[in-house]
């Protein structure tokens, strides 16, 4: 039989991401998430999360985005690195790529994309058209660079925007306004 991939996530303990570690350990992948010192500190939820990571026997490795050499060192111990950060860190993405050019032994590399086909979008308006357009930007630099890469695509996801109508940067449904993107004219 075959030897598991070793797999590191980062963003492991964000919306996405704590579903990537737990199906991995589960599948019985050697799993690592890359975390920050301070996120078990950050809440009890995030305590309580990576209390269940490591009795999944997921391993920790302590490092952040903006630190390259705790990036690489951390890349150094996987062949497959998942990243699921969050909306915000989209363009950081090239640290990840950076980082695992560097350490020259990751097999394969799946971004933060799990959502639209972002190169097949006609005619975003704001301000989907400027995220859309970093998510091409990030395509374009692993393309660039020649890492052996997937882009997997769920599209929407209606759990995360329904609470909120839609509405970016909020959790709740609006209660006096409702922002509709567009002019309301059909292309």
């Amino acid at each position: 039989m075959a030897e598991k991939s070793k797999i590191l996530v980062i963003g492991g303990t964000g919306y996405i991401g704590k579903f990537i570690v737990k199906a991995s350990a589960k599948a019985g992948h050697p799993t690592f998430a890359l975390v920050r010192e301070t996120t078990a500190a950050s809440s009890p939820e995030k305590a309580e999360l990576i209390e269940s990571f490591k009795s999944s026997g997921v391993t920790l490795l302590y490092g952040d985005l903006n630190n390259h050499e705790s990036l690489v060192k951390a890349i150094k111990n996987v062949d497959i690195v998942i990243s699921t950060v969050g909306v915000g860190q989209i363009p950081d993405q090239v640290k990840i790529i950076a980082a695992i050019k560097e350490a020259r032994n990751v097999k394969r590399f799946v971004p933060s994309e799990f959502g639209l086909d972002v190169a097949r979008v006609d005619s975003p308006v704001e301000p989907a058209a400027s995220f859309f357009g970093q998510k091409v930007d990030i395509r374009k630099v692993i393309e660039a660079e020649g890492i052996p890469h997937t882009i997997v695509l769920s599209y929407a996801f209606a759990g995360y925007f329904l609470p909120s109508l839609g509405q970016i940067d909020s959790t709740v449904a609006p209660r006096d306004k409702v922002t509709i993107l567009g002019d309301g004219n059909v292309k």
